[in-house]
């Protein structure tokens, strides 16, 4: 099976701020079909982050020919998602997942807690006809009582009601393969997000190599503060081995799309994106139309 090619939103989150609905026709004149969006806002805004009509919303995605297949909500809380899920049933978008979740050191019950909220999400998710997915960074992979905190995620949460979008290039900067982790979760694996690392940067690939320690507590400033722009590239031109990912991808009975996402770039964003999906399509195959 081939996968879909996806954009997330995120990418061009200031040509969105700036100017909704011509990012929007742009991103259709580039050749993406399937987006996937990213509310931050999702406490005053149910909808995708940049304050526009879930109906108006639907009839430009229509007849942009472009369809929203995710959508991430932040903060994750249980008392707003009725209303943000409405605004997604609208726009005909049938999962959404979480955005960024951090984790105390050595806090078993802070994971396990956050995991039955997961698990309530996922049922509300259900209960719609919708579909609930956990999306990784990096911090997931230190360690709480003997095991990755990701893996305590696996454990605690029901097979049924909480699926995966696998950020590969998280993994990698976590240390990690995420070729392997795809295979172990299996069918619960449903998105991918693909990034890609230049040749040449400041940082290592592995942020736990000299950037993060393994055991500290690591917090959105922490994030944000030592996250490098400069070690995210355009995907397709730089070193990742994204036909691996996209091989295994294919093997998965549930993953459905790989969505490109560009957290930094030194482009303009529409630029950036144009780029890494003229790149992406004409250098790796298994990929749909």
């Amino acid at each position: 099976m081939s996968l879909g090619i996806g954009l997330q939103l995120y990418s061009v989150r200031n040509a969105l701020a700036a100017d909704p609905w011509g990012t929007l026709e742009k991103i259709a004149e580039t050749g993406f079909k399937r987006i996937e969006a990213a509310n931050h806002k999702a406490k005053t805004d149910p909808g995708v982050g940049f304050g526009v009509d879930a109906r108006e919303l639907r009839q430009r995605l229509d007849d942009l020919g472009l369809s929203m297949i995710g959508c991430h909500i932040n903060p994750l809380d249980l008392s707003i998602l009725p209303r943000a899920l409405d605004y997604q049933t609208t726009l005909g978008n049938a999962q959404f997942g979480c955005d960024i979740e951090f984790f105390p050191p050595n806090d078993l019950d802070h994971v396990k807690r956050r995991c039955d909220v997961f698990n309530q999400v996922g049922q509300l998710a259900h209960e719609r006809g919708m579909r609930f997915y956990y999306h990784n960074h990096f911090q997931e992979f230190q360690r709480i009582d003997g095991d990755f905190v990701y893996s305590h995620i696996i454990e605690n949460t029901d097979p049924s009601l909480v699926y995966f979008e696998i950020d590969t290039y998280w993994m990698y900067r976590a240390g990690q393969d995420p070729v392997r982790w795809m295979q172990q979760l299996g069918e619960r694996v449903v998105l991918l997000h693909q990034k890609d690392f230049p040749a040449e940067t400041a940082q290592p690939l592995n942020l736990y190599d000299g950037v993060f320690s393994p055991t500290e507590e690591i917090t959105m400033r922490e994030f944000e503060d030592r996250k490098d722009p400069l070690c995210f590239t355009e995907i397709g031109t730089g070193i990742l081995p994204i036909q691996e990912i996209i091989d295994t991808g294919t093997r998965l009975p549930n993953a459905e799309y790989i969505i490109l996402e560009q957290d930094h770039t030194q482009l303009p964003e529409l630029e950036s994106v144009r780029l890494s999906l003229e790149r992406f399509k004409s250098k790796f195959s298994n990929l749909a139309p």
